[in-house]
Parts: C-alpha cells; structure tokens; sequence
C-alpha cells in the first residue's frame, strides 16, 4: 500500500501493524497548539498572572500552613487550576475539531479514533506540565517554603492529577457545540474552583459540601506533603477523585462512539 500516513513518510499498512499511532500526527498537533495564542495565553501567562495577584499578599510568606507557608499553598493552588486549564482545554478541542471538519478526515487514514483521543490527551498534559512548572518556578522566586521532597510530590500530584480533567475536556467536547465550549469552561472551572476549596480553605459544613466536587479531591491530594491531612480526608479524596474519572470517562467514551458512528 502506498498510501502515506499524515506526512510522516511511513507507509500505511505499517501503521497498522504499528497500533496506529502517528509520530507525524503527534507533531502536527503540537505545531497546531504552539500556535494557538489563546491556549498558550492561558497555560502560561494567566496562571502566573492570578498566583501574583493573591499568592503574594503581605504576610503569606510568613503564615504557616502546615510544613509549608500561604505562599506555597498558593502556588499549588495555581499551579493545579491552570494545568486544569490545559488539559479541559485540550480534551474540548475535539469540539471546535468535530465542527470544522477535521476530525472526519482523519478517520481516512489509517490513524485509530482512540489513538487520536489519545494523543490529544498527551498534548494536554504536556501543555499543563509547562503551566504548573511555570508557577512552580515563580513560587520557588517569590518566597514559598516547603521541604524538597514536598516540592517534587506536590508537583507530581498537581500534573497527575489534571489527567482526570483532559476526560471532562473530552467529554463537553463531545457534548457541547464548538461555539460556546471555551466560554462554557472558564465559568465551569472557575465555578468548580471556588466550590472545591481550590483557591482557599473551606470550613464547616461548606467544607463538607465541597468534598463532592473533582477539584477537591484532586487539591486535598496534592497538599498531602504539606501534612496535616487525616487518613479520612485522604480516603475521600482517593474515592473522590476515582469516581469522577470513571465517572467522565464513561461519560466521553459513550459519547465518543456516538460520534464516530455517525
């Protein structure tokens, strides 16, 4: 068979046997997404923007939170709401992908559809590790303390973490028309960042409420090394954080074949 595979130059049928996945394919989306000025506005300049505004108030370098200080709670909060950012962000491409036409020519070569989610998924976590490294390395400049082996898990958490929200991404992608998916996710996230007690601690009984949402499990996970967190609280947010990937998994999945049955 002579028929090339996304310009990469291998033939097709090698592909194939190769599981389908597309190193050409691969760079031609990240090409695509280092020149959307919009997505790398918001994975590396509004993150850092908003960690400035309030993670740097007077007096948080010197407030204890746990083995740390605010201004390390500050940045892991920041560092998590943009690698979210990123990886909804890149999931719900398939939506502006779906209406232009593009995703239906890439199912004439021999590129799998899973392999494809797949990838775009890789794009994100890449864009949302850069996101968090870049609030990292700010947070690191302007005065947040905590012991190094916290600096390192609570980075990890942050980037592994925001895989469950590239399957959120995928499935409003599906769901939502391309026109209004970006504008519908900034609410979402900002709405989901208040109510989880991303950006502050909550207390009482709307601590209690906040437990339900995924940015809470996820956060209350990468505060872990900061100490202080009871073997229920780390249970819950466990259980918390596998229900909502199972949970927008299924979600994109039944979706994603409703799609490509069309």
């Amino acid at each position: 068979m002579s028929t090339l595979a996304l310009g990469n130059g291998l033939p097709a049928g090698r592909i194939r046997r190769g599981g389908g996945f597309s190193r050409g394919f691969f760079v031609l989306e990240l090409r695509r997404m280092l020149r959307n000025r919009r997505t790398m506005m918001i994975a590396l300049i509004v993150p850092p923007l908003v960690f400035l505004s309030y993670g740097t108030q007077s007096g948080f370098r010197s407030q204890v939170y746990g083995s740390g200080n605010m201004t390390a709670y500050a940045m892991v909060s920041m560092a998590l709401y943009g690698a979210m950012l990123c990886t909804t962000s890149g999931g719900a491409t398939v939506a502006v992908e779906r209406a232009s036409g593009w995703s239906r020519q890439l199912r004439l070569t021999p590129l799998r559809p899973v392999l494809y989610i797949a990838t775009k998924i890789m794009l994100a976590m890449l864009l949302g590790f850069c996101s968090a490294a870049v609030v990292f390395i700010l947070g690191a400049v302007l005065g947040a303390r905590l012991p190094v082996l916290a600096w390192v898990s609570c980075f990890l958490i942050v980037w592994a973490g925001s895989l469950i929200f590239a399957a959120l991404g995928l499935f409003l992608g599906y769901l939502l028309p391309a026109s209004s998916i970006m504008q519908i996710l900034g609410l979402l996230l900002a709405v989901l960042g208040f109510a989880g007690g991303l950006f502050f601690p909550l207390h009482g009984w709307i601590g209690d409420v906040s437990r339900v949402f995924p940015t809470n499990g996820v956060a209350t996970l990468a505060r872990i090394p900061f100490g202080g967190s009871t073997g229920l609280d780390i249970a819950l947010a466990v259980l918390n954080v596998l229900f909502w990937a199972v949970a927008f998994t299924v979600g994109s999945t039944i979706l994603f074949r409703r799609d490509t049955a069309r």
